[in-house]
């Protein structure tokens, strides 16, 4: 029996949009016997000219590979069609890991989840420049790394944390309110793969203290946005975003409570879109199915 009789994939496709497109990938997962479960696509305006679609198939039986199917596909329908593609299996479940520094808002929220099978990954450590949340951490039973961060260790902090996270295997890590700036050459070695949630709507009220400047301003919604970290602080693709409507009688910790609300589900909607694959990103805009 050939080792992979049993796959389901979910196929992510950005390419130059033309006539053609579904009818080639479905004809191909079709002749490979695939069942195809769930499909959804969207089509830019004309003048950007952009396809993009997320097709979730099932083969049984096939007598191929994974290897081998994608080896097919690459040459039959993405060389041809000029696709930057990629699939990702259901059985192989990703590898989270999760920075966090004092609040623990977001961190227990995804942990919970986690332990009740919503979040379909593994968690093999969280990374911590306080060690305020060992406890919490450890009645989860996951391993908890202190690593204090100061002006003059920063560096080196940040090449032991990369180590343990590559020691890991981690696939993403999100940064469940982990108050570090990250280097670029930490960012660069997880490309597209730490997920960051700022306690603000984005781009208004960036920054360390977005709630009393919120206050400070009057405002009228507050929100949290969950995004992919790149070099621009607060700046990456943005995942996911909601607000709260707020009035005058709120204080400034009335906000900072609504708010801490928006952020545990922000993030994990986008942490479970990332999860998923049902994320595309295309510069600095996400397309999310």
């Amino acid at each position: 029996m050939h080792p992979y009789t049993d796959i389901t994939g979910r196929l992510l496709i950005c390419c130059p949009d033309r006539p053609g497109i579904v009818a080639g990938v479905s004809q191909f997962l079709f002749s490979h016997g695939a069942n195809i479960l769930d499909a959804s696509q969207h089509s830019t305006d004309p003048r950007e000219g952009l396809f993009f679609m997320r097709m979730v198939f099932h083969l049984e039986n096939t007598g191929m590979s994974r290897e081998e199917l994608e080896q097919a596909f690459k040459e039959k329908v993405a060389l041809p069609r000029q696709m930057e593609w990629r699939i990702d299996y259901t059985d192989q479940r990703k590898k989270m890991a999760i920075m966090v520094s004092k609040y623990d808002h977001c961190l227990v929220e995804l942990l919970w989840r986690w332990r009740n099978g919503e979040l379909a990954v593994d968690v093999p450590l969280v990374i911590s420049n306080h060690d305020h949340l060992h406890k919490t951490v450890a009645d989860f039973g996951i391993p908890f790394y202190y690593l204090p961060v100061n002006a003059a260790n920063k560096a080196e902090q940040e090449q032991q944390a990369i180590s343990l996270l590559q020691q890991h295997q981690t696939d993403f890590i999100v940064l469940a309110r982990y108050m570090q700036i990250l280097s670029p050459g930490f960012v660069s070695t997880f490309p597209g793969r730490i997920i960051n949630i700022h306690h603000s709507f984005l781009p208004a009220f960036a920054g360390a203290r977005p709630y009393l400047n919120a206050y400070t301003r009057g405002v009228k919604l507050i929100g949290a946005t969950a995004h992919y970290v790149t070099d621009d602080l607060d700046e990456g693709p943005i995942i996911e975003q909601d607000v709260a409507r707020v009035s005058h009688r709120h204080a400034v910790d009335d906000l900072v409570l609504l708010g801490q609300d928006i952020e545990r589900q922000v993030l994990t909607r986008a942490v479970k879109a990332h999860i998923e694959e049902r994320v595309i990103v295309h510069g600095n805009k996400t397309i999310v199915f």
